[in-house]
C-alpha cells in the first residue's frame, strides 16, 4: 500500500516539476547567436514599429522597467546623449516597458527624447524576452538590454544593467563588434 502511494506522490511532483521548468524556459532570456524574437508594438506617437522593419541596422533594445522613474531617467537620457554616436554606429534605440504610448509620450515630452519607446502593457515582447518582472505587486520590465546585429541575430545581452553607465557599454561593445 504504501509503494502505490510513493509512486503517486513522485508522479505527482514530477508532474509540478515539469510545469514549473516549462514556465521558467517561457522566461528564460535569448541568447547570443538566436535569431530575435520578432514583434510589432505602438511607439510613443502611435506607430507600429516593427523589429523586421530595422533590417540592415544593428538595434539596441534595452528594456526597463517604469516611465518618469529615476534610474530610467537615467537611462533614456544617457541613451539620448550618445543618440549621434548610435545614428554614426547604424543602431536605432528601441526602449520597452508595459507602460502605455501615453506614458511614453509624456515621457519622451519631458525628458526630451528623441528616440522610440514601445509599449507593451500586455507583456508580449517583454515575455518572449525573458524580461518580465514584479516589484512590489507591479508588473515591470526588468532592466535588460539585448545587441541585434543586421541580420537579425542577437549578438550580446546585459541583464541587471546600472543605468548610470549601460550606454557607454553598448558603445563599446558595438566598437567592437564592427572591427
Amino acid at each position: 500500500m504504501r509503494k502505490p502511494a510513493l509512486f503517486a506522490l513522485a508522479a505527482a511532483l514530477l508532474s509540478v516539476s515539469t510545469l514549473a521548468t516549462a514556465h521558467a524556459a517561457d522566461q528564460s532570456l535569448p541568447t547570443a547567436g538566436e535569431i530575435a524574437p520578432g514583434f510589432t508594438l505602438p511607439s510613443q506617437d502611435g506607430s507600429r514599429i516593427s523589429l523586421d522593419s530595422f533590417h540592415g541596422k544593428w538595434v539596441v533594445l534595452y528594456f526597463y522597467p517604469k516611465d518618469m522613474t529615476t534610474g530610467c531617467t537615467i537611462e533614456a537620457h544617457n541613451f539620448q546623449r550618445d543618440q549621434a554616436k548610435f545614428d554614426a554606429d547604424n543602431a536605432v534605440i528601441l526602449g520597452v516597458s508595459v507602460d502605455t504610448p501615453d506614458s511614453h509620450k509624456q515621457f519622451c515630452t519631458k525628458e526630451g527624447l528623441t528616440f522610440r519607446l514601445l509599449a507593451d502593457p500586455e507583456h508580449k515582447v517583454v515575455d518572449a524576452y525573458g524580461s518580465l518582472g514584479t516589484y512590489g505587486t507591479a508588473t515591470i520590465a526588468k532592466r535588460n538590454t539585448f545587441l541585434i546585429d543586421p541580420q537579425g541575430k542577437i549578438v550580446k545581452v546585459w541583464t541587471g544593467v546600472d543605468p548610470s553607465h549601460h550606454s557607454g557599454e553598448v558603445l563599446a561593445a558595438l566598437d567592437e563588434l564592427k572591427k
